[in-house]
Formats: structure tokens, sequence, C-alpha cells
């Protein structure tokens, strides 16, 4: 009995022991989780960045120079016209019948210019041959300078006529695109009243609003970084090509502008964006890439972070030198060593080894 009780708690123990060595292999083969955090800039904090909304460079408001109605419009939202092209024309009714009737006073007026002219001629011959009085010869001449006048003054006003004709057309002044549509055909304009609005440059731009405190730091050609609200995680360069002299009565700031450098096709027109001034403390920390204290370590070699790859299809962590400057706000300033996009991990680094195949918290 006392046999058959030493066996079965062999047996007991053996199964033990490959249960416990199954858990610890099970164990091993399971990646560490770890927490992470992608690397960025430092452009959480909104207060420190001055907001506007993209635009084309060069935006014109279509518009004639005389009232009527519209009688042919070909302008349509997004529309691509090139320069000279015909967009819009109106009645022109009363311009024609303006322009028939002053037509028919130089005519007038290049009559009289004519019987004057001769009646000149006749009266310097008879005043030679003392046929004629010297006040006489005085009229004449003065009745045909006052003929004269009238008929320059008539061709003046057929011109001007004209371009009040010509008023009535819209060409595209510049190849670009229908940005807004704000009339139809058949409607009564104004002279002035906007039909419709062309983005014509080939650049973006952004105008900002800059209290009267940081505006002297400011100048044309300075750079800034630009961050737009709908295109997530990308910087762009901006370049400062107009400062206001004055301040603007709206409001209450002073507007610059900003043109973009570095546009791609993502960006568009109408864009919620944020402008740093690279010059300004502000804009210095925004443009900053940004560790977490805590993702950051320290040997005998100096400070270091865990790059989190890709290899063989598996994840794992690679001991990486990294330098840094001071801390902010919310992390380490890089001063080398990373770059933005990549990641790291963020808690634990002293039970991480190089190399370790890792899973992503």
């Amino acid at each position: 009995m006392k046999k058959l009780f030493q066996i079965i708690s062999l047996i007991v123990l053996v199964l033990c022991q490959l249960s416990c060595s199954d858990k610890e292999k099970t164990t091993q083969r399971k990646p560490k989780l770890v927490k992470y955090k992608q690397i960025g800039f430092n452009n959480q904090n909104a207060n420190s960045s001055y907001s506007g909304i993209t635009q084309q460079e060069l935006v014109i408001s279509l518009s004639f120079r005389n009232s009527g109605t519209i009688t042919k419009f070909n302008i349509q939202l997004g529309q691509k016209v090139r320069k000279g092209e015909l967009l819009a024309t109106l009645d022109n009714v009363s311009a024609r019948l303006a322009y028939e009737q002053a037509v028919t006073q130089k005519n007038a007026a290049k009559s009289n210019f004519n019987t004057a002219k001769l009646a000149l001629e006749r009266a310097r011959k008879l005043y030679e041959k003392s046929g004629a009085s010297l006040s006489d010869f005085e009229q004449a001449k003065n009745a045909f300078q006052t003929a004269k006048e009238n008929y320059e003054a008539s061709k003046r006003t057929v011109a001007i006529q004209q371009d009040q004709i010509n008023y009535g057309y819209i060409y595209a002044p510049q190849d670009g695109v229908i940005a807004a549509v704000n009339a139809e055909i058949n409607e009564n304009i104004a002279a002035g009243q906007s039909v419709a609005t062309l983005n014509a440059g080939k650049g973006m731009e952004i105008k900002v609003g800059v209290p009267e405190n940081v505006i002297n730091t400011i100048k044309e050609g300075d750079v800034t970084d630009v961050f737009l609200v709908s295109l997530k995680d990308q910087k762009f360069t901006g370049k400062v090509i107009e400062v206001a002299p004055a301040l603007s009565q709206e409001s209450a700031t002073y507007t610059v502008r900003v043109v973009l450098e570095n546009v791609t096709d993502t960006v568009k027109s109408g864009m919620a964006a944020d402008v740093y001034f690279r010059n300004s403390e502000k804009g210095k920390i925004a443009s900053m890439l940004i560790v977490p204290p805590q993702a950051v370590g320290e040997d005998y070699n100096g400070n270091y972070v865990f790059l989190i790859q890709e290899k063989d299809s598996v994840l794992i962590v690679k001991k990486h030198p990294i330098t840094v400057g001071n801390l902010m706000q919310n992390g380490f300033e890089v001063q080398s060593g990373v770059r933005k996009g990549d990641r790291i991990a963020v808690a634990g680094l002293h039970t991480l080894l190089d190399g370790q195949v890792i899973r992503l918290k």
C-alpha cells in the first residue's frame, strides 16, 4: 500500500512539473504589451497661434461696370476659365441708345466744324482783299474755334459711350476657377454688383490678425509654420508677404498675409489654419519636436528611447540614442535622434530589451 502511494505521488509530481513547464512556455511565447506614442510637433496650444482661412493668392470679384439685365451667363461653380474668355453680357439697351445719340451729335458737330472752317477761309480772303472788316474776320475765327471744340468733345463722348457698351461684357481677367456664383441669367443688377468670384492665383495664402504687442516682431520675408486643422500631423511652411501698416478697425488687429510655399493638392481654399511665426518665442516652441519625459531613459552612453520597428512581420523595440533639450510643458525638446512620426515606448523602459518582440497597447 505504501509503495502504491509513492507511485501515485510521483505521477502527480511529474504532472505538476509538466503543467508548470507548459505555462512558462506559454508565457514566454506571448510578446510583452508596450504603451507607445507617436512623435509630433508641439502644436497643442492653440493660444500660441494665429488663426486664419486658406484662400487663393489672387481672388477677383467679377462685376459689370454698368447696370442692366443679364442676357448671357456662361459661369458655373468650379468652372475653369481662360484669360479673355467671355463670361457674361448685359442687354446694354441704355448704353447703345446713348452711343447712337452720341454718334448723331458727333456727325452734326463735324458738319458745323466743316461749315465754320469754310466760313473762316472766306473771311480770311475777304479780309486780305479789304472786302471784310477785322471784326468779321475775328467773328469767323471764334465761330471756327467753337465748332472745332464741339467736334472734339463729341468724338470723346462717342468713345466714352463705346466704353459704356463694353462695360456690359465680362471677360476673364486671368486663368482660374470660379469659386462662387452670385447671379443668374435674366437678373437685373447694378453697376459694381458682384456676379461671381474667380480664384486666379496659383498659390495659397492665409490672412491672420496679429495684436499690436507682437506686430513689430514680424516683417516681410519671415518664415512661418502652418498647421491645417483638417490635415492633422502635417506641417506647411509659409512666408510673410505683407504686413498691414495700420490697425484694422473691425478686428482691432494688424492683418498679416502669409503665402504657403509647399502647397499640395490636399490644401483647399477655405481650410482653417493655425500660423506660427518662427521669430517669436511661441513660434519657436510650436515648431519643436517633443517626446514625453517618461519615454526618455539614460545610461552611461547618454539619453535613449526605445523605437518601435517592424522586423519580419513582428514588432520589436530598438534602443536608440537621442539628444534632448529643454523640458517643455508637455515633454523634452528633441534636438536629434528621432523624426516626426516615429513611434516610441513611453512606459516600462527598464523592463525592455534591445530587439525584444512586443505588442502595442
